[in-house]
């Protein structure tokens, strides 16, 4: 598929165009390159319609063939990943290797996902009945997915839900809608009509599909804020709910560690995609003992690394993705620098209208300075002294978040057990940022409801059904 392609919506298997548009934004330089689809009500319910008449047929799919169409889907976007990769950088912001790295992570996905199975349970077997718990699908499925990993968040629930045998309206974020409107075009041959909807709308389209009645669940990811207007709209009928919020994820860093072996890897696991990704470390807590020279590794890593258009050869982070959040990083770092904070930044923005955000350390803050209270999602961290573990982990969990968190020790044993003490959903040991679709994912406190991935996150698309079998009685 060119690079010239003309985005419609995926509606019933066929391209759906609307009479408005939103404009696309290049993050690199702020300037339109493109127009997406601006979906009405009424495209809404022609969507929920579709989904609802092919769920008829899909959910009585044998489970194997759905894998099957899953996998071959998971192929498709594999066999694109380059058309797909250049038009993520451009859309998204991320650098060409990285933005090609999740192009084929999410095709791989799917792949993954297509071999799971969700076996019948048996809660019991005796002499006089047999117990059975079966998983069903639910029906319809609203996915709206966030801009800062727009195809590998959307895929979480994709294959999921179609496996069990739902089928899905989908909706990119409007500030990355492209590389997903091009995927649903690029399934409709792959896809009976109705299975995957995709549709692209502005603000006013998410709260349509969270108070629409067609459909039995929502899987959102996005910000907290944003969850619990989705989780107001959604008790009005009971739909199931799936939330996937905002996080403040800690790391800790014991004082026995090679700082030349793990430098790298911390830096990456705060600031990769620059630094927005939800379990990305933004409060990294450091013994004293280390702190002066784990604080010196990160910051010659920052001043050293290229910061700019995803596009050119050699840049390693790229843009803050849209203009409303780098203004809130702006703002983030006006206010650390207003309260007489020690900032140190890493190589110098490239000129121009791009959201650009320099890598930026700050040096010991209070711990009630908003710049470690609050998730900046953007290449904003924190670094705090701790002497003792206890009080080290306590101040990690003082959080009204509880997604992931990260311990980095030689003694893994030492580790384990801080891992045991952190209220999140979960904790890397000497890693970060690893996600596998055979694990399941979730946050704790104002972090989400509900897990994806996993045995866990394909059953909460289901629904179970138990049924008591009465056995013969013995001759």
């Amino acid at each position: 598929m060119s690079d010239d392609f003309d985005y419609a919506m995926t509606i019933d298997g066929q391209a759906v165009t609307t009479e408005c548009h939103i404009g696309v934004i290049n993050p690199a330089n702020g300037e339109v390159f493109a127009q997406a689809p601006d979906a009405t009500a009424a495209d809404l319910d022609h969507a929920v319609l579709s989904a609802a008449a092919a769920f008829k047929l899909w959910k009585q799919r044998p489970w194997a063939e759905r894998a099957a169409l899953l996998f071959q889907a998971g192929e498709v976007i594999i066999a694109n990943a380059e058309s797909l990769a250049r038009l993520f950088t451009r859309e998204q912001g991320r650098p060409a290797d990285g933005a090609l790295q999740e192009v084929k992570a999410t095709g791989e996905w799917l792949k993954t996902v297509s071999a799971m199975t969700l076996p019948v349970e048996v809660a019991q077997d005796g002499p006089k009945q047999r117990i059975e718990v079966h998983h069903e699908p639910l029906g319809v499925v609203a996915a709206i997915v966030p801009w800062n990993f727009p195809l590998l968040l959307a895929a979480f629930k994709i294959a999921p839900a179609l496996l069990a045998g739902n089928t899905m309206v989908l909706k990119p974020s409007p500030y990355t809608p492209l590389c997903m409107l091009k995927i649903g075009a690029l399934l409709r041959g792959v896809l009976p009509p109705g299975v995957l909807d995709i549709i692209c709308g502005g603000d006013s389209l998410g709260p349509m599909m969270t108070a629409h009645k067609g459909f039995a669940k929502i899987s959102f990811t996005g910000s907290t804020a944003t969850g619990k207007r989705v989780m107001e709209s959604a008790s009005k009928d009971l739909k199931r709910i799936t939330l996937e919020l905002g996080g403040n994820d800690a790391a800790i860093v014991l004082p026995d560690v090679d700082l030349d072996a793990v430098a790298q890897k911390i830096f990456f696991g705060a600031f990769w995609n620059s630094a927005q990704i939800c379990v990305a470390t933004k409060r990294l807590y450091v013994h004293t003992d280390i702190y002066d020279g784990l604080r010196d590794r990160l910051h010659a890593i920052a001043k050293a690394i290229k910061l700019g258009d995803g596009a050119e050869q050699g840049t390693v982070l790229g843009p803050i993705q849209n203009e409303a959040q780098y203004r809130r990083v702006l703002a983030l770092m006006e206010d650390a620098k207003a309260s007489g904070l020690t900032l140190l930044q890493g190589a110098p923005i490239p000129e121009g209208r791009g959201y650009f955000v320099p890598v930026t350390i700050v040096d010991n803050p209070p711990e009630d300075s908003r710049v470690v209270t609050e998730e900046a999602f953007g290449p904003i961290l924190p670094m705090l002294r701790f002497d003792n573990i206890d009080d080290a982990i306590e101040r990690a969990n003082n959080s009204e978040y509880g997604l992931a968190g990260a311990v980095w020790a030689k003694d893994v044993s030492k580790a384990v057990d801080i891992a045991h003490r952190l209220d999140t959903g979960t904790v890397w040991i000497n890693q970060n940022l690893t996600l596998l679709a055979s694990a399941p994912f979730g946050g704790r406190k104002q972090s989400g409801i509900g897990v994806e991935n996993g045995q866990a996150g394909l059953a909460e698309f289901t629904q179970t059904k138990t049924i008591y079998i009465p056995k013969a009685k013995a001759a």
